[in-house]
């Protein structure tokens, strides 16, 4: 799938899947996530939930640039379990998302391509119940500029569909925006031409 220039596909809800082999179950998670912190949280959140499982395996990966990402096997043999989850994230050119996937184990070793085979198709049955999304990479922008300069700078934010995230008004103004890379340079180059802005990113 070709990925279009400035912009990353993500998941725009949670999704669930399970499969079953050999009276093993495997419980799959996969869900939105925008950094470690929030991994973590979750991953506490579904430990807490399925405290008897005997594993508790993950793949994330985060940032439109998709270049932080882990896989963990949680005690499976090395690479059995968070390789394959990760492989059905990166198979899918996804981003920004966690998968977990909880066994409960059924008493029959599966083996190493067994183990493979399960963590892969109860990540990729939750991938696929998600919903996808593809989402623009955003620049965020810190613009100060006098009271005088408001209608010209908020123009500058409607023309180029930049969303305010926090605002500072009096005689002197800052606003923190998030703008689409691709209107990025324009929009910067229209606000450091009109005088009394100043625009930092």
């Amino acid at each position: 799938m070709a990925e279009r220039i400035g912009f990353y596909r993500t998941l725009s809800r949670p999704g669930e899947g399970l499969y079953r082999e050999k009276g093993s179950k495997f419980i799959a998670m996969a869900c939105p996530v925008g950094s470690v912190e929030e991994v973590r949280d979750v991953l506490a959140s579904v430990r807490k939930k399925y405290y008897d499982a005997r594993h508790v395996c993950y793949a994330y990966m985060l940032g439109a640039e998709r270049t932080e990402f882990r896989a963990n096997d949680d005690g499976e043999p090395s690479g059995t379990a968070g390789r394959p989850i990760l492989g059905q994230i990166n198979s899918r050119h996804l981003t920004d998302v966690l998968v977990i996937v909880v066994r409960y184990f059924g008493g029959v070793l599966l083996g190493t391509g067994g183990l493979i085979v399960a963590y892969k198709e109860a990540a990729a049955e939750a991938l696929d119940a998600a919903g996808m999304v593809e989402r623009q990479v955003e620049l965020a922008l810190t613009i100060c500029f006098g009271y005088a300069q408001m209608n010209e700078v908020m123009k500058r934010i409607r023309d180029h569909q930049a969303r305010i995230i926090a605002q500072e008004i009096k005689m002197e103004c800052t606003l923190q925006v998030l703008v689409g890379l691709e209107a990025s340079e324009i929009m910067i180059n229209q606000l450091e031409k009109t005088e009394g802005v100043t625009v930092d990113y």
